[in-house]
């Protein structure tokens, strides 16, 4: 073996050694801050040197379909993601003006599965030529197109599409993707456990041990990727099956990724984790928790509401028979389903359990206490939804409280919200409690998101009776009592967004709206205790299309102050 073999190896010992101690938060942020030195200084593609592999020991099943309508775009020199579209290949792998989604989407290389979808030997050649394009581009460290998770996800859709673009390729081609594929995986092997977290982590985990798997001498590789398989879901998978994130997409795209890991580990005749198939078990009932009758997901916290068909597939591969659960403490969220009727509502962030660290907050709306309606398949009332890219004007709306179905006082957020979307120090805690009794359900819960600037809690009671045809509710804002001073005059604005599916009209009284589902079944909203409107509003629940709708409104104002007045706002849902 020359000198210079020796180098890598040993610098790696150096600078790479496995603590023998947890890192702290402080540690880990220092260590990320200085990525650009450590990863992007000439001496680190020494770290990267080692022996390529020849060929590959495993593919791992690819049970999802592609979308050929992108394929197809992607193949004329397209690239469509995350409602942005780039023309041409000139400057790909470094566009400007384009939001981080869009580039976070092109290097993770997943839509590999559009072109091989269409399956002909165009796309094949398409594909090659954009694997080796990206190689040349970025073969040495960039802070986006090797972030962990990215990285993660690239290797796990080149090996995943191996047989497709790769197998019968020049024995050149296949060479530089090997090399290109060992390095990758060596520098994930040392970032995969720190570099991001949350949902993301898992991501680059996937990538880790598809790597083990998949290429020749990965053992260390796959023993490592299940260690932190295991700890992540340890930390990120609650005991009701909820993701830590608290957001339904990522709880679908999540559930997935697991089934992926399974799949891939049986295929390779290798033992899972125990605790991979019991987060599986515990995950699709969550799942289904989510959906409406439609099959798609509730619009909380950055969802939209996506594909049904995708849902059922993932259910489907889960393999989990668990029922949709009730309540979910742990997530923060309750279901009322009877007959026809369902309703889903934010029960509000709960407490950190011990053992599990403060999740990522880039997918947290303002939503406390905001609900979703559904009558068989049709959505009545909804939140507004999400934006997929990040950074924007609409993301920011879209995150606030008064793009949820509940309460806003003084046009202020229950959570505070920063310029840059993440939350700041003022959020929401709630409290809730769930009675069930002669097949009808009550829900009370409170949360003082409120009690910071003006004193008061906002309280909201949910009923919904046996048949189903009837959902009453009250909310209330009351003194605080904890010795917060209760601004005067305050005014509230309690909203139920429609689905844009849904007509409404304001009756006489302007104490009734009549709404009108689509398949021209009615109900009738009635309110006492402020005065009702109808306005316009918007909706993006389905693919960041941006669509009008409506909202009504119910707004008012208490005195406050010294007298401590109490506002008490009752309305019902019934069929007509």
């Amino acid at each position: 073996m020359s000198p210079r073999s020796h180098l890598p190896r040993l610098l790696s010992r150096i600078y790479f050694a496995r603590p023998v101690f947890r890192p702290a938060a402080g540690f880990i942020w220092a260590i990320r801050s200085a990525r650009p030195i450590l990863y992007g200084n000439p001496l680190y593609p020494l770290f990267l040197i080692g022996r390529a592999p020849q060929n590959i020991i495993f593919t791992p099943p690819d049970p999802w379909p592609g979308n050929a309508e992108r394929g197809n775009a992607i193949l004329a020199g397209e690239f469509p993601f995350f409602g942005e579209t780039v023309h041409g290949d000139e400057s790909l792998w470094s566009p400007h003006g384009l939001s981080p989604a869009w580039s976070e989407g092109l290097h993770g290389f997943s839509w590999i599965n559009d072109l091989h979808v269409i399956g002909s030997d165009a796309a094949r050649r398409r594909a090659r030529a954009l694997v080796a394009d990206w190689i040349t581009e970025h073969q040495f460290w960039s802070p986006l197109a090797w972030r962990s998770d990215i990285t993660g996800d690239r290797i796990a859709a080149w090996l995943g599409q191996y047989d497709f673009f790769c197998a019968s390729a020049e024995e050149d081609f296949r060479r530089l993707v090997f090399k290109s594929l060992a390095r990758q995986a060596r520098h994930l092997a040392r970032t995969a456990g720190w570099e991001t977290r949350g949902a993301r982590r898992l991501r680059a985990i996937r990538g880790l041990i598809y790597a083990g798997i998949c290429l020749p001498n990965g053992r260390r590789w796959l023993a490592k990727g299940l260690r932190l398989l295991t700890r992540e879901i340890d930390r990120q998978i609650l005991p009701d099956g909820s993701h830590f994130e608290r957001c339904p997409r990522l709880q679908l795209s999540i559930l997935k990724l697991f089934i992926d890991i399974r799949a891939c580990l049986a295929g390779a005749k290798i033992e899972a984790p125990p605790i991979l198939q019991s987060a599986i078990d515990r995950m699709a009932p969550m799942l289904r928790f989510f959906r409406h009758g439609d099959g798609g997901l509730a619009l909380f916290n950055d969802t939209m509401e996506g594909e049904s068909w995708l849902a059922d597939m993932v259910l489907t591969r889960a393999e989990a028979k668990g029922k949709p659960l009730s309540s979910a403490p742990h997530g923060g969220f309750q279901r009322l389903n009877l007959n026809r009727c369902l309703v889903i509502m934010d029960s509000g962030p709960p407490n950190l359990l011990p053992g599990f660290e403060a999740p990522p907050e880039e997918h947290l709306h303002a939503g406390t206490l905001a609900f979703e309606m559904s009558i068989g398949k049709e959505r009545l009332i909804v939140n507004c939804g999400a934006q997929a890219t990040s950074g924007t004007l609409w993301q920011r709306a879209l995150k606030s409280t008064a793009a949820h179905s509940t309460m806003t006082i003084e046009d202020t957020n229950s959570t505070e919200i920063l310029a840059n979307g993440r939350l700041g120090q003022r959020r929401a805690v709630a409290t809730l409690h769930r009675e069930e009794e002669n097949g009808n359900i009550l829900i009370e819960a409170s949360h003082n998101g409120y009690e910071e600037l003006f004193g008061v809690i906002h309280q909201r009671r949910l009923f919904l009776a046996s048949g189903g045809e009837d959902l009453r509710g009250e909310d209330t804002l009351f003194p605080s009592g904890s010795g917060a001073h209760m601004q005067e005059n305050i005014a509230f604005a309690l909203r139920f967004h429609l689905h844009p599916t849904v007509s409404a009209s304001l009756l006489h009284n302007r104490q009734t709206v009549l709404l009108r589902l689509p398949s021209g079944g009615g109900w009738r909203l009635r309110v006492q205790g402020g005065a009702l409107s109808i306005s316009e509003s918007i909706y993006l629940g389905r693919g960041g299309e941006v669509k009008r709708c409506e909202q009504v409104v119910v707004t008012g104002a208490i005195k406050g102050g010294t007298s401590g007045e109490v506002a008490i706002i009752k309305w019902a849902f019934n069929r007509v």
